[in-house]
């Protein structure tokens, strides 16, 4: 049974955050599905995962390719990715499922601290998988650094 873990950003974008997540969740031997809800900011995601530097290259791909399944980290705005993830990570406020959590190695609920209504659906998220008896981790950058706030 996995857990959910929450990144409350507050120092780092998505992008860079995302970026260092997905590199340790690969090194994990992890197949990732990073699910979002607006197709054209998983698009945005995409030139910049493309983008970052050559020695750090994260192999990924936008759902709808013809190669989906066979994507290590695959960039979707729906539920059931078809690289069969073994990680979930949601940006933007999508919904992780407590059946996901338990399905999977990890999932994470990565959100903008700087913004409401993301805080909120941070909130809400965290009370619906807990409340279903998923193991939960916060992590907060408020310090400067990555530090476990909560655990349930």
């Amino acid at each position: 049974m996995g857990a959910v873990y929450f990144y409350h950003l507050t120092q780092a974008s998505v992008a860079q955050t995302l970026a260092m997540l997905l590199d340790k969740s690969r090194q994990a031997g992890w197949v990732i599905e990073v699910r979002g809800t607006d197709p054209a900011a998983m698009a945005r995601l995409d030139q910049a995962l493309w983008a970052g530097p050559p020695e750090g290259f994260l192999p990924h791909g936008l759902a709808g390719g013809d190669h989906d399944a066979d994507q290590p980290i695959l960039l979707t705005t729906g539920q059931g990715a078809a690289n069969a993830p073994t990680c979930v990570m949601s940006v933007d406020g999508a919904d992780v499922t407590p059946d996901e959590v338990r399905a999977s190695e990890r999932a994470c609920v990565i959100f903008d601290g700087h913004d409401g209504d993301a805080v909120a659906r941070a909130r809400v998220q965290w009370k619906a998988l807990t409340d279903a008896g998923c193991k939960a981790q916060y992590w907060s950058q408020e310090s400067g650094r990555w530090e476990m706030k909560a655990e349930r």
